[in-house]
């Protein structure tokens, strides 16, 4: 099972930098965990991110971090709103910043980052409003 990946006090960390990240924009990150993925795991984050609903997010600005730890994969993909906002190769650099944390171990640490590196890019193209509502849940997702 996916969620034995990661001790509670880990997933606890990484949730807290999702909240944290969403406290500084309007945009929405999760984090969801698989055991595997298909060989292609963009068509697996494509298809986790529907059905996340996380295209459904008024401003279109949802990021997900998809992990497939046993067949050392993963993928940060965001929506249309902030597609359309980021800079030529920003998903790139912060897929760069997980690898060199993963590559070394360090799963944790390498979401963190990377989900702190959105936040702070969101808050740059969707800054918090006063009345911002929380349009998903800051939990991690577990599949297979």
């Amino acid at each position: 099972m996916s969620q034995k990946f990661l001790t509670e006090e880990q997933i606890s960390t990484i949730e807290k930098a999702i909240a944290d990240a969403e406290l500084k924009c309007s945009g929405e990150v999760r984090v969801h965990i698989d055991r595997t993925c298909s060989a292609n795991v963009l068509d697996d984050a494509a298809h986790t991110f529907a059905k996340l609903g996380m295209h459904k997010t008024k401003l279109r600005n949802g990021v997900l971090f998809y992990v497939a730890y046993e067949d050392r994969k993963f993928a940060v993909i965001g929506d249309m709103g902030i597609n359309n906002k980021v800079p030529d190769g920003y998903w790139d650099d912060v897929c760069a910043v997980l690898e060199e944390c993963f590559r070394n171990g360090d799963f944790v640490g390498g979401l963190v980052k990377g989900v702190t590196m959105c936040g702070e890019k969101l808050a740059e193209f969707f800054p918090r409003p006063d009345d911002d509502v929380n349009e998903l849940p800051d939990q991690i997702s577990f599949g297979k």
